[in-house]
């Protein structure tokens, strides 16, 4: 595939998503809202997919993690002692000329408006990022709550409530996926800073000794997960951090390479005791751990894993984007053009699609589709003559077409048609789950 300019790869892939139901502008028929992004049919399968698949690698394939759901607005001390009311927020300016505004800290030395090339800007100010609103009746000071800006706080509140309920010991780990908001002043580059957004975090509770040991592991189990996305190893890279928050003893982040460049797609932190003594402070609750073998008390110190889910979306969505050209036979006309999404199986929105080759074999293809619905997501694709249905199930990444044809009256075999390669083969109902097994699930 030849290399494509940035702009044009990155409108491809947005225009893909829009055409085929991935995901489309929040509001479109109001002119949409910035920032905000519906996720279509396909869009929202391969969502959770990843989600689940991040779940079962987090928390169901271990003894030490357990899961939480909490609340999206929690009480408003919570934002309060984790620093978010007082100090979350981006030094922005304006250009007086243009007035496009940016944050200080990436506009280039010195200060020139990169949208119009002006010098005469604002003078730096800061811009809160806390989505405010109000719990109850009244709309005054007394009622002003937040919506969460990050899942993790949730967690630490809930830490002793869980420790009780599931009897776990230090160490262990609390995971949650679920929304956050962010009043982002310059949301950009698609779904990849949004001011809703989804997160899948994990807090990692142990003792001070040997938690350097925990931060190595984590990094390394995180690594080790895109590898069950076939994320391009050539396009990730770990990034540890310069300059580090004051409780905090390692800070590195897993950056991808889009399309419009480098991109941060997961943090790990050793956030130390920090979070825990703020809460413990502000809430005037002891939230020590007692180890019982020592009979000692302390704060428990925490490693984060925290990662994107909208942007791990669209790492996977820009990973798997490909075109396949193929030379025409006549003069004058252009290479044929296959965009085909590579999903690798296990999150691919669409896994098997069921195609009759004649609308008199509807019912056929149908009733064979019926067999595999829950144990792989289906689609039944009548639509269109055979060739422009590949296109389409190769577009939306479907790893396997199963074509139902008259042939299969006859001899009670399908032909099996494999994304990657477009390869057919001849397979029989009753071996089909066998065949699909070994491909999907490596069975």
């Amino acid at each position: 595939m030849a290399e494509q300019p940035v702009e044009s790869s990155m409108e491809k892939i947005v225009s893909l998503c829009k055409r085929r139901g991935f995901v489309f502008q929040s509001s479109e028929i109001y002119g949409g809202f910035n920032g905000f992004w519906d996720y279509g049919p396909y869009g929202i399968a391969l969502k959770r997919a990843i989600e689940r698949l991040w779940w079962n690698y987090m928390v169901e394939s271990r003894n030490n993690v357990v899961g939480l759901d909490s609340t999206i607005i929690c009480h408003p001390k919570t934002w309060k002692a984790s620093g978010h009311v007082d100090r979350f927020g981006d030094i922005m300016c304006d250009c007086k000329v243009c007035k496009t505004r940016f944050r200080v800290d990436q506009m280039p030395d010195p200060a020139t408006c990169t949208n119009c090339g002006s010098h005469d800007l604002t003078e730096p100010r800061e811009f809160n990022l806390m989505m405010k609103t109000y719990v109850g009746p009244v709309f005054d000071e007394d009622h002003i709550a937040y919506l969460r800006a990050e899942t993790c706080q949730p967690i630490f509140l809930d830490f002793h409530n869980i420790r009780i309920a599931t009897r776990m010991q230090l160490p262990f780990g609390i995971a949650q996926v679920g929304k956050a908001f962010r009043n982002e002043i310059t949301p950009r580059m698609f779904t990849f800073r949004s001011r809703e957004f989804s997160q899948m975090e994990m807090e990692f509770f142990c003792a001070d000794e040997g938690s350097m040991e925990w931060f190595e592991y984590w990094r390394d189990q995180r690594w080790n997960f895109y590898k069950l996305l076939n994320i391009d190893e050539s396009k990730l890279r770990l990034a540890p951090h310069d300059k580090l928050a004051h409780y905090a003893k390692a800070a590195v982040d897993i950056e991808y390479q889009y399309p419009f460049g480098w991109g941060e797609l997961e943090g790990i932190h050793h956030r130390g005791t920090w979070d825990m003594s703020q809460h413990q402070k502000f809430s005037e609750q002891p939230l020590e751990y007692l180890d019982q073998t020592t009979n000692t008390r302390f704060l428990p110190t925490v490693v984060e894993t925290s990662v994107g889910l909208d942007r791990m979306t669209l790492a996977v969505l820009c990973n798997a984007y490909d075109e396949d050209r193929a030379p025409t036979q006549k003069e004058g006309m252009e290479d044929d053009v296959r965009i085909v999404l590579h999903f690798p199986a296990s999150v691919a929105p669409v896994q098997v699609a069921f195609l009759p080759l004649s609308k008199k074999l509807n019912d056929n293809a149908q009733e064979l589709q019926k067999k595999f619905i829950g144990r792989y997501r289906t689609e039944l694709d009548v639509t269109g003559n055979i060739g422009k249905r590949y296109r389409r199930q190769d577009e939306i990444g479907t790893p396997f077409c199963v074509t139902f044809d008259f042939d299969s009256l006859e001899d009670n075999a399908v032909t099996v048609r494999e994304r990657d390669t477009m390869k057919q083969d001849r397979v029989p109902v009753d071996g089909l789950k066998a065949y699909l097994d070994a491909k999907i699930f490596g069975e």
